[in-house]
């Protein structure tokens, strides 16, 4: 393996570490950091349970072993479990534990993702440029993107309102979400994914037109104020505001297909358009310079 640079951890590169902010501060999966430290390794947590039974035994590192906590994050089957995490410091304590090449340059990333949170906390609106900035970079045109916020600040919306009100992030959330989805689009999520030749865990919202965008945050809009309105608490009184919500969306979607002559459902994706992306930038890397030319070497 080729040691790499902390240039090569910009921000089109993040690693995919699961974090979670918590108590003030920011707090990251283990085993996440030790799957991107350690690429050859396809047991990351195996290793860490080995390297953590290994550290028990080193009195000097109780301190760190008792700094670290549980969380219930994400998994890849979408399931919420309790996984260990920590947090910058403690990280920084780990890291001299694990060889790797890498740990240098995530170090620097590290220490950036604490910088630009504290930044966002001050100036919210640092945190939505970034978001411009990726799919820019991603090959996004500048109106989708801003429908695309304006979805992603309602969503985030309607999930604090489902935690206050009782529901349960995992399984519940999941529910709602789709009944929300299906009664707009009389298609369910991952049959939309499906109908858009979609991997099963790409982000579906990141593949919806103008008009599927604008569609789901009106229905989950109206989802929130119905959970206001009706002063709903736990899931099932949030399953009929998503129900009532749905049926809402589904028929705005229908008079609108009706003035403008076909489905807003599309079977559009953005996958042609990132690879597009990709494909103009390695052309231009591949281009040769003036300093290319062997009439111009030393």
């Amino acid at each position: 393996m080729s040691e790499e640079t902390p240039r090569e951890l910009d921000p089109s590169a993040i690693p995919d570490i699961r974090r979670a902010w918590h108590n003030g501060a920011w707090y990251f999966a283990i085993a996440d950091i030790i799957a991107f430290l350690l690429p050859d390794n396809d047991r990351p947590d195996n290793y860490w349970r080995v390297l953590k039974s290994r550290l028990r035994d080193k009195e000097e590192a109780q301190e760190t072993l008792d700094s670290i906590e549980q969380l219930r994050l994400q998994a890849k089957d979408k399931k919420f479990r309790l996984i260990d995490v920590a947090t910058r410091q403690v990280v920084f304590r780990l890291l001299q534990s694990i060889p790797s090449p890498r740990v240098e340059p995530f170090k620097l990333w590290l220490a950036q993702v604490g910088e630009e949170r504290f930044e966002e906390i001050e100036h919210p609106e640092l945190a939505i440029e970034r978001v411009r900035q990726t799919y820019r970079a991603k090959g996004y045109d500048d109106a989708w993107i801003e429908e695309r916020i304006k979805n992603d600040l309602t969503r985030n919306a309607l999930t604090d309102e489902w935690k206050d009100r009782g529901a349960k992030e995992g399984t519940e959330f999941a529910i709602l979400t789709n009944t929300i989805h299906e009664g707009t689009f009389d298609i369910t999520i991952q049959a939309h994914k499906k109908y858009k030749l979609l991997p099963t865990k790409a982000n579906l919202r990141d593949h919806m037109i103008h008009l599927e965008l604008a569609l789901t945050s009106l229905s989950e809009a109206t989802a929130i104020t119905l959970h206001q309105d009706r002063d709903s608490q736990e899931f099932t009184q949030l399953k009929q505001d998503a129900t009532d919500a749905g049926e809402f969306g589904g028929d705005t979607r229908r008079r609108l297909e009706e003035r403008i002559g076909h489905p807003v459902v599309s079977s559009q994706n953005y996958l042609e358009n990132t690879k597009r992306k990709h494909q103009q930038r390695m052309e231009r890397q591949q281009q040769p310079s003036l300093f290319d030319d062997e009439s111009n070497r030393i």
